[in-house]
């Protein structure tokens, strides 16, 4: 008896944590009646979405070994709670990567609802350069076409590429890189175009000639807004220490890019950062990290200006990794990584702003971010919000 009462005891301790656990996310989703979590489908890492005009959620993930994994996209159709069988992205297996976080693929929808995929290739032995791939949906919805190596010209592709796409048929895959000079402070933002629904790229082209250079390991976000601009967010490495974050647009199809400095940030290292865009009721949104705190800023594109920046309530420290949604009422849902860092996970938490930015009663944080893994946050259609992890 004695031993099968220690036996009860110890499935009841080594269920306490589980069970903690699973309470705690019941409690932040109850009391938080706009905001729901929601795990990766298949336990996936490095989630990255897209609501269509339609209702329907598309949703990229990240499986397998960190150096050399596989690119997943799953669908979720308007009116239903469940997400469609995997299909995988990458044609060739085992080339996507998910170390360092900021390296992960990123998704775009554009027109007739086709889905566009770019992501970074792992470094082959003998010092052969990464690759920058890009993929796209078939005509028949079933497959993703072969990937294609985008960097013609560039190299040292190290941070995270993007991709953008338009209702027009346009898409943008971009990255960093170095061009004929070596070195962070030469690096330049990469833009290789298309006219036809990704059938065909052209070259790349540096967006930008202001000698800011890009920080070598972190990622960056592509975006095109609902009137077809085209959105870039980088961090530069000026003299190598000067490590700003920069918001490019163009309203000429990404043959031309003025540039706006958003934020400072003075430090002799690379941050790992990533930042993320979403579209508002009235403006384009843009979130970044900076000196361990995130931001967000509803950015005007016909002026060219930011807002004064919002940054997350609380206290700074280690938050990475910001994500952002805003609903048709103008709330802004802002969620972000607490305490993730290199082969280490952590958790995460988000607040709610009314449309003035001011902060709401709906906050929480809870436990549960895999190594190499980020949030994202879904506005849906009734006006709350889901966040993904």
């Amino acid at each position: 008896m004695k031993l099968k009462h220690c036996w009860t005891l110890f499935v009841l301790a080594s269920l306490i944590p589980a069970l903690a656990a699973r309470v705690g996310a019941q409690s932040a989703q109850s009391a938080n009646g706009k905001v729901k979590l929601l795990r990766v489908p298949n336990g996936g890492l490095q989630p990255q979405t897209v609501m269509d005009e339609r209702g329907a959620l598309h949703l990229i993930y990240f499986a397998g070994e960190p150096g050399g994994g596989d690119v997943y996209y799953v669908r979720r159709d308007t009116g239903k709670t469940e997400f469609t069988i995997p299909l995988r992205v990458n044609s060739e297996p085992n080339t996507a990567v998910a170390a360092g976080t900021i390296r992960g693929a990123q998704l775009a929808v554009g027109k007739n609802v086709r889905v566009h995929v770019a992501w970074n290739g792992p470094h082959k032995p003998g010092g052969h350069e990464a690759p920058m791939f890009y993929t796209r949906m078939n005509d028949a919805r079933t497959a993703f076409e072969p990937q294609r190596n985008v960097m013609q010209f560039s190299g040292g592709l190290d941070g995270g590429g993007s991709v953008a796409a338009d209702n027009a048929g346009h898409v943008y895959v971009a990255w960093h890189g170095t061009g004929d000079q070596k070195g962070e402070e030469h690096r330049r933002v990469w833009v290789a175009r298309s006219t036809d629904e990704g059938k065909t790229l052209a070259r790349e082209a540096a967006a930008w000639n202001e000698p800011t250079g890009a920080c070598g390991c972190c990622g960056m976000r592509a975006f095109a807004d609902r009137q077809g601009r085209i959105h870039l967010l980088y961090r530069a490495a000026t003299e190598s220490v000067n490590r700003d974050m920069y918001w490019l647009s163009s309203d000429h199809r990404g043959q031309r890019f003025s540039g706006v400095l958003l934020d400072k940030w003075k430090i002799n290292a690379c941050p790992m950062s990533s930042a993320s865009f979403a579209n508002g009721p009235n403006d384009l949104l843009a979130a970044w990290e900076t000196e361990g705190q995130v931001y967000f800023a509803a950015l005007n594109s016909s002026k060219q200006q930011p807002l004064s920046p919002i940054p997350a309530t609380g206290v700074a420290g280690k938050r990475k990794h910001p994500a952002i949604a805003a609903n048709a009422r103008g709330e802004t849902l802002l969620a972000w990584t607490e305490g993730t860092g290199w082969k280490k996970g952590g958790s995460f938490a988000w607040q709610l702003y009314d449309a003035q930015g001011k902060p709401l009663g709906e906050k929480g944080e809870a436990a549960g971010i895999p190594v190499w893994s980020l949030v994202v946050v879904v506005a849906e259609k009734d006006g709350s919000f889901t966040i993904i992890y």
